[in-house]
């Protein structure tokens, strides 16, 4: 029997100022354990698809190009967000917000361009439509308006515009009366409806706002034309039913609300992200912001992954169905981290590499005899295949149907000839070359810059004390090639000091990383590295601020030797810094070279030949 618990004044009045207004959890009746499972449990390793014609299709509106990019170290270049893109689309995703126009021109560029060539693309669409291109932007018209331009170009498009709702951010940091957040959201989507057709609002920090305000508030949006609303837990602050609670209350007692869609995006900084986005959806709303790996601001979002899995998963458990190829999902998630450079914990669910994983004996004996016993999903579902290999003798032609058959499709020639002569150099020093290995060496090909200015040809080090020494062969943007060596404290460092001598581009090594990507002592090894653009310590405070110091760039590499390795990956990085250089200051024809380079030209080269 339900009972009532007495509260003094003085800690009601503390609970209704620190939540803004009270949770009001109604009570309900009692249900079945069957009833709250939602149905027959079931039991086998592959649950019956989503798709079910009874049930409303949930937008996942995935903002890995805008949010995820935000991570730390995580900026992305054009040819990055096009790649990344077009796989979202074979991935199924509804919405992609590709970026925020008005932060910079290659933003614009970026998402402008994603709008013109992702965005028409129909492979692979299960929907029958091409996925709508979104940007984000202020509740500011020059926003919207360079919004705009950015995103119309898409055949399906969208413009996201967003104001802050909390009394701390009104008071704070935007100085603003709640009267007057009202005025410039409702100027805001007006201005935006007047351009588009399809424009969505976020309250940010809706996790802490007045949920009568928010209400009041989106009632007059929704009179302004908005088509979407987003109740965004910006810092990660609620508990996953204070979130349901909160969307099911606006959604009732906002005017028009049943008009509208409502979309989720939450934040993992209590690690309740994926919790809170779910029971939004048990709440009611139809669209969630996600992103691939999780990954975002701070903790970052809702893994798009593990929502749709959920979905997937347990489809008696929730009321709505999703589009997503969940085969696409581990190959998105490798993409991601091979242009990102953020790599996945083991332990994550669905793409971590112990997702599938079984070294208990007993769960060993229980998975051999069925694998249901210990895998509530197959790991095909979500596009891990069985390892099949290639070996030195196999041919261009086996080699791109193996790609196709992994899903790579619609790659240029040059890519594929430059990962296929990877692939025959790695063949001639493996046995055997897996699927994981040939997903490894294509990553470090998409992810290279499109024109190289230095390439490295070898490299060649001395270990052991007392110094380390590196000899390097590269050949400069004029096509010069030039030997040249350096010590260090270990072979890695006197690799990079050694480059460093040759290209001469002040650079800082922030992050340096090494992961097999198979098993086996011959095992290919994927290098990771971040460097940012830095002015030598001799130059003065001056110089030193004109550089871009907080201008992440990241290189990858995949080979057997990992020495050769890091040193691609660390060229990579200064390739997409030069790539990258507005001024040109980087692109010098010539080099100044020092005393003891050995200098070759292309036609002593050739003649020494």
């Amino acid at each position: 029997a339900p009972h009532t618990t007495r509260v003094s004044p003085r800690v009601a009045r503390h609970s209704a100022q620190m939540f803004r207004a009270p949770r009001v959890f109604l009570a309900r009746p009692p249900r079945t354990f069957a009833r709250a499972c939602g149905g027959v449990r079931r039991l086998s390793t592959e649950s019956k698809s989503t798709k079910d014609a009874d049930k409303p299709v949930l937008t996942i509106f995935d903002t890995t190009l805008r949010d995820g990019e935000q991570s730390p170290g995580a900026t992305m270049n054009i040819k990055e967000k096009l790649t990344l893109a077009a796989q979202l689309s074979r991935l199924g995703v509804d919405v992609c917000e590709a970026g925020f126009p008005i932060a910079s021109d290659g933003d614009f560029e970026a998402v402008k361009l994603v709008a013109q060539e992702i965005g028409p693309m129909m492979e692979g669409r299960q929907s029958g439509k091409p996925m709508r291109i979104c940007g984000l932007s202020r509740a500011i018209e020059r926003d919207i308006e360079r919004c705009y331009e950015a995103v119309s170009h898409a055949p399906l498009h969208r413009i996201h515009t967003f104001l802050a709702t909390s009394d701390i951010h009104l008071k704070n940091k935007l100085r603003i009366t709640r009267e007057q957040c009202i005025e410039q959201s409702v100027k805001a989507v007006s201005f935006a409806r007047s351009m588009c057709e399809d424009v969505e609002f976020s309250a940010e920090d809706a996790g802490r706002s007045d949920p009568a305000f928010m209400a009041e508030l989106f009632g007059e949006v929704i009179k302004a034309g908005v088509s979407t609303i987003n109740v965004p837990d910006t810092v990660g602050f609620v508990t996953p039913r204070e979130y349901g609670e909160l969307i099911r209350y606006l959604k009732e007692n906002t005017p028009g609300g049943d008009s509208i869609v409502w979309s989720t995006h939450c934040h993992n900084d209590l690690g309740l992200a994926v919790a809170n986005t779910l029971e939004g959806v048990m709440g009611g709303a139809r669209q969630v912001e996600v992103t691939i790996n999780g990954i975002g601001e701070r903790a970052g979002n809702a893994s798009l992954e593990e929502v749709v899995m959920a979905l997937y998963t347990r489809p008696q458990v929730f009321p709505v169905q999703s589009l997503v190829d969940t085969t696409q999902i581990t190959r998105t998630s490798r993409m991601v981290t091979s242009v990102t450079g953020m790599s996945v914990q083991p332990n994550k669910a669905i793409v971590g590499a112990n997702a599938f994983a079984h070294e208990a004996g007993i769960h060993q004996d229980g998975v051999l005899k069925h694998a249901a016993t210990y895998e509530i999903m197959s790991p095909a579902s979500v596009g891990l295949k069985s390892t099949l290999v290639l070996g030195k003798h196999s041919g261009k032609h086996a080699f791109q149907k193996r790609l196709e058959e992994l899903g790579y499709d619609g790659l240029s020639e040059d890519v594929i000839k430059a990962a296929f002569k990877r692939f025959k150099a790695t063949a001639d020093q493996k046995k055997t070359v897996t699927d994981t290995d040939i997903e490894a060496i294509l990553d470090s090909e998409v992810v290279k810059p499109a024109t190289e200015q230095w390439i490295i040809n070898s490299c060649t080090v001395s270990c052991g004390t007392p110094h380390p020494t590196a000899t390097v062969s590269i050949t400069t943007p004029s096509g010069k090639t030039i030997v040249d060596a350096s010590t260090g404290g270990g072979p890695v460092e006197a690799v990079y000091n050694a480059i460093s001598r040759v290209v001469r581009v002040p650079i800082r090594l922030v992050q340096y990383q090494v992961e097999a990507v198979s098993e086996g002592r011959d095992a290919i090894g994927k290098v990771n590295v971040r460097v940012v653009r830095r002015a030598p310590p001799s130059e003065d405070e001056e110089a030193l601020a004109t550089h871009n110091d907080d201008i992440t760039y990241h290189g990858s590499s995949a080979h057997v030797d990992i020495i050769q390795g890091s040193a691609e990956a660390f060229m990579n990085a200064i390739n997409k810094m030069v790539a990258d250089d507005e001024e040109n200051e980087l692109q010098r024809k010539e080099v100044e070279f020092w005393p003891g380079r050995v200098v070759i030209n292309p036609m002593q080269q050739k003649q020494l030949s």
